[in-house]
């Protein structure tokens, strides 16, 4: 691990102000190309493409109930496509703006849509050097992907870059009950209950569905929806078997983790790799600045993730040469 630092806006002194400012306020829009991509199962994903023409090809995934236009996604897709990327932006099933089929969601534990979407991009177009980029939950699914089964992991994936990762999903759980972070947490559960009311709508029948939607913390979100959805006994076996944390010294490919220090979602147990302290794969950065997916620069366009991102490309090709 790397402790690091950056300048962020003088302004942006401190975690919450490097978290919210970036959310609403950056913003950075693309010419998007749209695309259906339709599953085995019957459901369908939304892409979003930046095209370049080009041989190499940036995936970038988005954090919990974020999409492909949010700013962290569209910034790092800008900054590989001006070095000459083709760039992806995917919104997960009910995040494009339109519900998807199923009863179940996406949640951390499960990579198998974006290797779809990695897979059906590879064949479409025939990329040579694919990276990939994650943030937030989005970073739980890129980890995963490289490294739960990195035997089928293609060979043109040359890296992964994530940051403001909940490594250790229970201890993230519990950081944002805390009194002054609450208000993260209860803005991500009102827009989750709307798509639980959205359900219940669409499979009247459905058991899952039926009842009072509001929860008052993740405990009971998971516990009620998340689990049972998709296969996991409770909350705290989803916490334990969808974090990306164990999994970590699987990973074969250069991979950097970006975790700023004042993130306010991210507990003590977030900020170290653990039993994959010796993987030679993995970078982790620890600035003390940025926030939560944040880390914007003072007097910059890009951000800090963006930038080290980029070098990390470099360095890599650098090496190989």
């Amino acid at each position: 691990m790397l402790k690091t630092s950056f300048s962020p806006p003088f302004w942006q002194f401190e975690g919450h102000l490097q978290t919210i400012y970036p959310s609403f306020f950056r913003k950075i829009s693309l010419s998007y190309e749209k695309e259906r991509l339709e599953l085995e199962d019957g459901d369908f994903l939304d892409l979003e493409w930046l095209n370049n023409d080009s041989d190499k090809l940036i995936l970038v995934t988005h954090g919990l109930e974020g999409d492909a236009s949010r700013h962290y996604v569209t910034g790092m897709i800008q900054k590989f496509h001006e070095q000459g990327f083709d760039g992806l932006g995917w919104n997960c099933r009910s995040c494009s703006g339109e519900m998807n089929r199923l009863p179940k969601f996406y949640h951390h534990g499960d990579a198998e849509d974006l290797r779809a979407v990695m897979e059906y991009a590879i064949k479409k177009k025939g990329y040579k050097e694919v990276v990939l980029a994650g943030f937030s939950m989005g970073g739980s699914l890129t980890l995963r992907l490289v490294a739960e089964k990195p035997e089928l992991l293609p060979v043109e994936v040359k890296l992964a870059a994530v940051a403001s990762v909940p490594l250790d999903l229970r201890d993230s759980v519990e950081e944002l009950q805390k009194p002054i972070k609450r208000f993260y947490m209860d803005r991500f559960l009102r827009k989750l209950e709307v798509k639980i009311k959205q359900k219940s709508v669409q499979f009247p029948d459905n058991d899952f569905f039926k009842g009072e939607a509001k929860t008052n913390n993740f405990f009971e979100f998971d516990g009620k929806y998340t689990a049972p959805l998709h296969g996991y006994k409770d909350a705290f076996d989803f916490y334990a078997k969808a974090s990306a944390k164990p999994l970590l010294n699987r990973i074969k490919v250069p991979t950097l983790i970006v975790q700023a220090l004042n993130d306010p979602f991210l507990g003590d147990k977030c900020f170290d790799l653990g039993k994959a302290e010796s993987n030679s794969n993995l970078k982790l950065l620890l600035p003390k600045e940025g926030g939560h997916v944040g880390f914007m620069q003072s007097g910059q366009k890009s951000t800090y993730v963006e930038d080290q991102a980029l070098s990390f490309y470099h360095d890599l090709k650098k090496a190989s040469e």
